[in-house]
């Protein structure tokens, strides 16, 4: 790419984001309510409902944890204000964001009840929305920015071309120093013993085959019924003409593109620290869960492959939405940010293709709303291990 460089925002730790929000994060769900109020207050603010926080534990409660700190400290979040029933765990979410550096601060509900703590909340969300709306975009290099990428309601043309068009992408920003990420552990059923050849090592091949396997006999097989019909192929997938699992994971894979090879394997919600490059991530094939696993890991901006049309959008991370199908770019066209349909009809090759989808991106971290976004989009769903107590 000619034009290596993009105008974001520098945060106090560093690192770059595409978005400015002020957001206000419940700890719980009973502080949905409050946090909803507070951002109808001050115009400028989101609040990010959500359903959980209450008597989990163990590992379930450390990723709750991780996806509320994690999405807080995302670098396309200015300022947060966190708002939970009672100030233990609040601020146990406050003092992980505080460590980025940027502006956060908790309220908690006992003791003071809704009244007292929106009024609270919204006069210091106001506070942190003039002080949000004075910061201003700087130049970056590609190396700074961090790409994630998922695909959903996949169908023959996902395998075939939207999703060999991420990979292209994928291959071209490797060599730039981006952070790159993919995942759906379950949705690489068939082409797990491929992708483990994908690592960039034996030992990183290893242990995704360990993350893989884990998910097998701690998720899939204890909860299947006589297999995964209906779940994984979904019914869209089957309605595309993907049969069987195994074809919908060798088109998954292709979105990690030729040459690329993953460096890590990540935790859900887990932040990259091995450098640049690309890094598998354990999560759900579910589009809302995945995306929000990898906003709260620190990725500032998506690449998202449909075939029949989802049309997912994330409260922080833009998700920038491609497809090959002729009938979803023509009867969704509201949702495509990037039409590859050509490539089918060969009047797209897919370097063009790829570049296309690079230049989309740049424009999104400039400031172009993606189709997600400016539909209102912002699912929002944390993974949950296990019932609560």
């Amino acid at each position: 790419m000619a034009n290596s460089k993009f105008m974001g925002y520098r945060r106090e730790n560093g690192r770059v984001g595409i978005r400015n929000h002020v957001i206000i994060l419940p700890l719980d769900d009973l502080s949905n309510a409050a946090c909803e109020a507070v951002a109808n207050n001050i115009k400028g603010t989101m609040a990010i409902p959500h359903p959980y926080g209450r008597l989990q534990f163990g590992a379930d409660l450390d990723l709750h944890f991780r996806t509320l700190i994690g999405t807080g400290s995302n670098p396309n979040v200015a300022a947060v204000i966190v708002i939970g029933i009672e100030p233990g765990w609040t601020g146990k979410v406050v003092d992980g964001i505080a460590k980025t550096g940027k502006p956060v601060e908790g309220f908690a509900i006992e003791r003071n009840g809704d009244h007292k703590t929106i009024e609270m909340a919204s006069r210091k969300a106001k506070e942190l929305v003039h002080w949000a709306t004075e910061k201003q975009r700087e130049e970056a290099d590609m190396s700074e920015l961090w790409v994630s990428v998922k695909c959903g309601e996949s169908d023959t043309t996902s395998g075939l071309a939207s999703n060999p068009t991420v990979g292209n992408a994928i291959d071209k920003l490797d060599p730039m120093g981006a952070y790159t990420c993919f995942g759906e552990t379950s949705e690489i059923t068939g082409a797990e013993m491929v992708c483990k050849t994908r690592g960039k090592t034996p030992e990183v091949g290893e242990k995704f085959m360990k993350t893989f396997q884990a998910y097998m006999d701690e998720v899939i097989e204890p909860h299947k019924t006589s297999d995964l019909s209906d779940s994984q192929p979904t019914k869209g997938n089957i309605e595309g003409g993907l049969t069987t699992i195994e074809e919908k994971a060798f088109g998954n894979l292709e979105k990690i593109g030729k040459k690329t090879q993953f460096i890590d394997v990540l935790e859900p919600a887990e932040e990259p620290t091995k450098g640049p490059g690309l890094y598998f991530m354990d999560t759900s094939s579910a589009a809302a869960e995945c995306v929000t696993l990898q906003a709260a890991a620190g990725f500032v901006v998506h690449l998202f492959p449909t075939g029949q049309g989802n049309v997912i959008g994330n409260p922080i991370e833009p998700v920038i939405k491609l497809t090959a199908n002729p009938r979803t770019a023509r009867e969704m066209a509201e949702h495509i940010d990037v039409d590859v349909s050509g490539i089918l009809r060969r009047e797209m090759t897919l370097d063009e293709a790829g570049d296309a989808l690079l230049e989309m991106t740049l424009r999104t971290c400039n400031g172009r709303y993606t189709a997600a976004e400016a539909l209102g989009h912002r699912e929002f769903v944390l993974t949950k291990l296990y019932r609560s107590a």
